[in-house]
């Protein structure tokens, strides 16, 4: 694998090409109020979780999807689809590290990842860097940046019956 050096040029043969993609996933919160929530990695325990196949991390799905589409590897259904038991309740962790061996497996790195959170809970500011390293240290250290937001009361996150999360990813291989 080649890597950039000091002086921004890349060691090795071959020039790097860049590709970007886009995810997006939303849920509903859940009606059973003992369901866990799960997001950007961390379990938030005074929260209740959202109704989803696996643990339903909106933040993790969301990069998941952009590093799928940046790497013309389909997304996030067609990886760990409701068709494949064995995803049944998997972590947004589980799913963030098994999309960062399929895209390395397919030639690519990532340069970064950047994802928001929409939505009014929970709030994520005190938690960030935690939810950044958990993050990173799945995508094989890749870096991560999280931001949040709301919709000041529109829609399903403003109205407070959902989240939702956009992610980008800025991915590169050689030729």
């Amino acid at each position: 694998m080649m890597v950039p050096v000091s002086d921004g040029n890349f060691a090795g043969t071959g020039h790097p090409h860049f590709r970007t993609g886009t995810g997006i996933d939303a849920h509903a919160f859940s009606l059973d109020r003992d369901r866990p929530m799960w997001l950007a990695g961390l379990h938030w325990p005074d929260e209740i979780g959202i109704e989803a196949h696996s643990d339903g991390d909106v933040v993790a799905h969301a990069i998941c999807d952009a590093l799928f589409a940046a790497a013309g590897l389909g997304d996030l259904g067609t990886n760990f689809g409701v068709n494949r038991p064995e995803y049944s309740q998997a972590s947004g962790i589980q799913l963030l590290g098994e999309t960062f061996q399929l895209i390395s497996e397919a030639g690519f790195v990532i340069s970064n990842v950047s994802v928001q959170l929409i939505g009014n809970r929970p709030k994520l500011g005190s938690r960030r860097g935690e939810a950044v390293s958990v993050m990173s240290e799945a995508l094989g250290g890749a870096d991560v940046s999280l931001t949040a937001t709301t919709t000041d009361g529109l829609g399903f996150t403003g109205e407070g019956r959902g989240i939702a999360a956009i992610a980008s990813a800025l991915v590169f291989t050689y030729f």
